[in-house]
């Protein structure tokens, strides 16, 4: 993925937009690494873990506070000289690196687990989303953490009769558990456990799939 749009989902995230994009609610960003923390409670704490796409680095640095040796990777220069700030202003030793999503550089393998976050909504076609899982398996060694939007949450719903009544397109792409596991599965991964903050209520899930082979 380049800086510039080329598909429904991409952005050009320029300096500016990329501090707005970065900046959370304090509240919300920790309910966020609660979130992932409950992910990676089974996931051991001496894997190589690559986090893409890393945005300003929020998961990246939770990470590599935890004790994982965390690779940050995004297609914006402007995110990834936030990550790269934010690593040495917290003293952590954490690459970035400019990678395409859809095409990485990484030999089959490179990391124990991957976690990608908060991207997966945005892919508007299942071929797209079986595109960057099967790049995301032949990286991952063992484990994929990948968040998606739930169809069935209250949230969803509400947008979906929010886009309806204006007539506006979505800008979120709500996916089935069902769908996604269909797409691991092709690549030899398997469901581990789904986590949501609050099922039915919040449209945020993370599930985690380890390889089968």
């Amino acid at each position: 993925m380049s800086d510039q749009p080329t598909t429904a989902y991409r952005k050009h995230y320029d300096a500016e937009l990329s501090r707005r994009y970065q900046d959370r609610k304090p509240a919300k960003h920790r309910a966020e690494m609660r979130l992932i923390d409950r992910t990676f409670a089974s996931i051991p704490k001496d894997h190589r873990v690559l986090d893409i796409p890393c945005g300003g680095g929020r998961v990246m640095i939770h990470l590599a506070k935890l004790g994982y040796k965390v690779t940050g990777a995004d297609v914006s220069e402007g995110m990834l000289k936030i990550a790269r700030d934010a690593a040495a202003q917290a003293a952590l030793r954490c690459l970035v690196e400019h990678q395409d999503l859809e095409a990485l550089t990484y030999a089959g393998g490179s990391f124990d687990s991957i976690i990608s976050f908060r991207l997966f909504h945005h892919f508007p076609s299942p071929e797209l989303r079986h595109r960057v899982v099967k790049e995301l398996c032949r990286v991952a060694k063992q484990d994929v953490v990948l968040s998606y939007f739930s169809p069935t949450s209250l949230t969803s719903l509400k947008q979906r009769v929010s886009a309806a009544v204006g007539g506006r397109k979505p800008s979120r792409y709500p996916v089935s558990l069902t769908e996604v596991e269909g797409y691991f599965r092709v690549c030899g991964f398997r469901l581990v456990k789904d986590f949501a903050q609050l099922p039915v209520i919040h449209t945020l899930h993370l599930a985690v799939f380890e390889r089968t082979g």
